[in-house]
């Protein structure tokens, strides 16, 4: 009886720290992951490391940003924060195939 009375303690804390800090994390990982698999050509992003720049072109694993000043830098995909707006070509096509769908 003294054995489970000190493992039930060490199990609640395992699934707390499971529902508060790994699922969590995982969630982010999933949608951070869904972000730079879906970057487009024209999108506005902003890079870790604070580089704000439209994408220019896209490879398999790496982006190139086009600066404020035309300059065009290159970047691995998993550089790339958040996009802060989406392109407007991309916009169009994803409403048309929207109304295509109706």
């Amino acid at each position: 009886m003294q054995g489970i009375g000190t493992i039930i303690p060490l199990i609640l804390m395992f699934v707390l720290f499971y529902f508060l800090l790994i699922r969590p994390q995982q969630k982010r990982q999933k949608s951070v992951q869904k972000m730079q698999t879906g970057l487009k050509k024209g999108d506005k992003i902003v890079t870790i490391g604070g580089l704000h720049g439209f994408v220019d072109s896209i490879d398999e694993s790496k982006v190139v940003i086009k600066c404020g000043d035309g300059s065009r830098l290159t970047y691995d995909r998993s550089a790339i924060r958040e996009v802060t707006e989406v392109s407007p070509n991309t916009a169009a096509t994803s409403e048309e195939s929207v109304s295509l769908k109706k």
